[in-house]
């Protein structure tokens, strides 16, 4: 099981993660966010990063140019689009992306079904909020391309394994307070994750 912290302020963070197991760190490019980073600031995180740790940049309501400007400055592998863009966006895109399913229903989780995409609860305001979807939504599902996100925590973690998601997301899970984590939770949601 591959996992992803997501809300990354800082380099102690980001390395407390990679050293308990993280496959890829989020940052957040979302102004509104308290989990908000700057692509500067996370390129000065992401620089001194060790190699084979995915970096993922978030995005909400931003224009392809503005995307690919972030993308280069901070030196994210991957855009991760948390709104309905049109797909001419997409093919604007100068780095790989996965797009965010802000599922309603349980016939939303089978969106793009074809390609790799993150399922997260929906909500009014965008990422973080730790809501949490029904796994039942996902009986029966071919959940090989799903990246599950919303209100996972350590205390959970366990009750999505058996319905093998591509990987799992957790921000607010794993936090001492909004932008800052726990290195304990987060060691053991990894642990648990890939046990």
């Amino acid at each position: 099981m591959r996992v992803k912290i997501c809300g990354i302020t800082s380099y102690e963070d980001a390395m407390s993660a990679i050293d308990a197991g993280a496959d890829a760190l989020g940052f957040v490019f979302y102004p509104p966010s308290p989990r908000h980073i700057t692509p500067e600031a996370a390129a000065a995180i992401i620089r001194r990063l060790p190699p084979f740790v995915e970096k993922v940049g978030l995005f909400v309501n931003e224009e392809a140019p503005a995307i690919n400007a972030a993308a280069r400055t901070s030196g994210i592998t991957l855009a991760q689009i948390h709104f309905d863009a049109p797909d001419a966006l997409f093919d604007a895109l100068e780095c790989p992306y996965v797009r965010v399913i802000r599922a309603q229903s349980p016939e939303d989780v089978n969106a793009h079904a074809d390609e790799y995409r993150l399922v997260d609860a929906y909500c009014d305001a965008y990422g973080g909020m730790g809501k949490r979807l029904n796994l039942e939504w996902f009986e029966g599902v071919d959940c090989s391309k799903i990246i599950l996100a919303g209100g996972l925590s350590p205390d959970n973690v366990e009750e999505c394994l058996p319905y093998g998601f591509y990987a799992l997301d957790v921000s607010s899970g794993v936090e001492a307070s909004k932008g800052k984590k726990d290195p304990q939770k987060v060691g053991l949601f990894i642990a648990k994750a890939k046990a």
